[in-house]
């Protein structure tokens, strides 16, 4: 008889696709680099989550690109859909065009994203597929934006969340300008 098997496999997260739920989607930079310190990197990334919207029927009620990770509140319309297909929509976008970028104008950071491996050779992003928390409740949601928008304030980059050009805040609390597209049609409140 043969020994049982000792290695542990974690179990992938399920992601729970439920109609009339917003979710807040995490994901971090590959080794909690402070990779979206780069104005470019940002770009890449808001043009990623802005198509991906587009593409697969979400609103995006709030954001935050923090310095080593990037909070989310979207609100998928359509009826069936896939948060693994939207994350892989926005990330791989993102990670392709900054790697891209990198190869032909700064080669020597590619170093850090070196994963060792043949496949992937760099990543741009943790592997997995980060957190994914649904939300029904106002309240909650409320709670959960206001969480996303005080993220900078909380690391002491800004005072005020308004001021952190990479937020939904300049929209949420002075209808100003961010660059994700913000739309609150199906906004419960």
């Amino acid at each position: 008889m043969d020994p049982p098997d000792r290695r542990s496999h974690a179990p992938k997260p399920v992601k729970f696709n439920i109609p009339g739920h917003a979710h807040e989607l995490t994901f971090s930079c590959f080794k909690r680099m402070p990779l979206l310190r780069s104005r470019l990197a940002n770009e890449f990334l808001a043009d990623a989550i802005n198509a991906a919207r587009m593409v697969h029927n979400f609103e995006v009620w709030a954001y935050v690109f923090m310095p080593d990770h990037v909070h989310l509140m979207i609100y998928p319309i359509s009826e069936t859909y896939s948060i693994a297909g939207i994350l892989k929509a926005i990330k791989q976008s993102a990670s392709r065009r900054v790697i891209n970028d990198w190869r032909e104008q700064r080669p020597h950071l590619l170093a850090h994203l070196e994963t060792g491996l043949k496949r992937p050779r760099y990543r741009f992003w943790q592997d997995g597929t980060g957190y994914d928390r649904n939300y029904y409740s106002p309240g909650q949601i409320v709670k959960r934006i206001d969480y996303i928008h005080n993220n900078p304030v909380k690391r002491g980059l800004v005072e005020n969340p308004a001021e952190w050009k990479w937020s939904s805040a300049a929209f949420w609390i002075e209808n100003g300008y961010t660059p994700v597209v913000i739309k609150r049609d199906h906004f419960p409140m």
